[in-house]
């Protein structure tokens, strides 16, 4: 699925202003709904795109290549909304039938529910709701609870289970103030004593999956993982494109081109190169797990090697970022400029735990 002209011509002239009002922009979500793209997860019974990983992975790195922040959004409240796959069917097809419906919210148990016959009470405070603003539902990882004490599970561990809750429950903490991925708007949320019909509850695993479709036997850990990925490669690539053009453009400078020239485009083709062997790599991964879950094929030693090959790709995007951005000079510092805006959204995104390598 390839961007139009008109597409990529909107998110250029919108970026901007999704920066400033640190939010997405009337325009960029009327785009969005339009192209269906919190909907690429979503079958299209239900008015959905039913993307297959591989043609999912491709559209969100195409819209981190042009704008960061927004394909942020698209990625982790696309990724809410497959949900879908996994919440009660009756439930699911009421909500999601809606054309402009929007899950997201929080993995962080830093909540409690407190089970009351076929009903939850939820309470807690949960961080980093990616496009809160336009949510239509909050998800969120809670604690169950049970007369006032904690329900554990097979392991003896606290049971933790998901809930969806309508925004209207919902208090929002309009907290999210960062140098990069401002539109992202990852706002803050609460509830507090907000009883959900146990519908509401659901666990994100392959083989509890209420629907059919193969996407939602694709375990949720290496599809969490490529579809972050696929925003830093986007966003990489965008950066690498505008040093070759800055380069370009600094060595018709005599004397950049005497003293630094060869050496700057030999550095830049290297991290190029390395860049596309990288993305090769963990690309035919995913097409390779996708092909072999269709066929029912063990698929366990790819996804090792997607959690492995993801995070060794993110860590070198970061270092090589930060080799680069030196030599883009004071109009890479500007903070209108592009170079400097993909610098932030890729540094703020480099805070999201689950690409980080251990230390």
């Amino acid at each position: 699925m390839q961007l139009s002209s008109e597409d990529i011509a909107i998110l250029k002239d919108n970026q901007a202003k999704g920066i400033q009002q640190k939010t997405l922009s009337d325009g960029q979500l009327e785009l969005i709904y339009r192209r269906k793209w919190f909907k690429i997860w979503i079958p299209p019974e239900l008015g959905g795109l039913g993307l297959t990983l591989p043609e999912g992975l491709h559209l969100l790195d195409d819209l981190a290549y042009w704008d960061g922040g927004l394909a942020w959004t698209v990625t982790l409240c696309s990724g809410a909304n497959l949900f879908v796959g996994f919440i009660d069917p009756v439930v699911g097809d009421q909500v999601f039938e809606a054309d402009r419906v929007c899950f997201g919210g929080s993995g962080q148990a830093s909540g409690t529910a407190t089970h009351e016959g076929d009903h939850y009470r939820l309470c807690g405070f949960w961080k980093y709701a990616t496009g809160a603003p336009h949510l239509t539902h909050f998800t969120l990882n809670a604690q169950i609870m049970e007369a006032g004490n904690s329900v554990l599970d097979e392991k003896g561990e606290p049971l933790i289970k998901s809930f969806f809750v309508d925004r209207d429950h919902v208090l929002v903490h309009y907290d999210w103030d960062t140098f990069g991925l401002e539109a992202t708007a990852s706002h803050s949320f609460s509830l507090e004593d907000i009883v959900v019909d146990g519908r509401q509850s659901f666990e994100i695993d392959a083989a509890k999956s209420t629907r059919k479709e193969l996407l939602y036997q694709y375990p949720f850990m290496p599809f969490a993982e490529l579809t972050l990925l696929v925003n830093f490669t986007g966003m990489y690539k965008r950066f690498l494109d505008l040093i070759e053009k800055l380069f370009v453009l600094k060595s018709n400078q005599s004397k950049w081109e005497k003293s630094e020239s060869k050496a700057a485009f030999r550095l830049l083709d290297d991290f190029q190169q390395d860049y596309m062997m990288r993305k090769d790599e963990v690309m035919n991964l995913a097409y390779h797990s996708w092909d072999n879950l269709r066929d029912g094929i063990d698929n366990a030693t790819i996804y090792a090697e997607i959690a492995s090959k993801s995070r060794d790709f993110v860590a070198s995007i970061l270092t090589n970022t930060v080799i680069l951005y030196p030599h883009t000079g004071i109009s890479g510092a500007a903070i209108d400029h592009e170079i400097n805006i993909i610098f932030r959204n890729i540094f703020t995104a480099s805070q999201h735990k689950l690409l980080q390598k251990s230390l």
